[in-house]
């Protein structure tokens, strides 16, 4: 069993995979805003931790919508793998936004 796999277990088994998708977007945020905390203090645990957090919230974000996790991975992916741009700042901008 995947990580991915895990995570949805232990949500299903809490009942979190039923709840309103409105608070899981809120907690998004939440976790989120950690990270660019992390960032901003150069703080390497509180980076990890809140990126693996983002991503469990996404998970169950999904599960709580219907959705498919990799189907939506998969659809960004194929929205971005031809994109042409240039990084500016440490910024990718896509070409149409030049």
């Amino acid at each position: 069993m995947n990580t991915t796999d895990k995570i949805k277990e232990w949500a299903t088994a809490r009942g979190i995979d039923t709840c309103d998708p409105k608070g899981q977007a809120l907690k998004l945020m939440e976790e989120v805003g950690e990270l660019a905390e992390g960032l901003a203090k150069q703080n390497k645990p509180l980076v990890i931790d809140s990126i693996g957090d983002v991503y469990v919230v996404l998970v169950i974000l999904s599960m709580q919508l219907g959705l498919d996790f990799e189907d939506c991975i998969e659809t960004a992916y194929n929205e971005i793998k031809d994109r042409k741009g240039k990084v500016i700042n440490g910024v990718f901008v896509k070409e149409s936004d030049l």
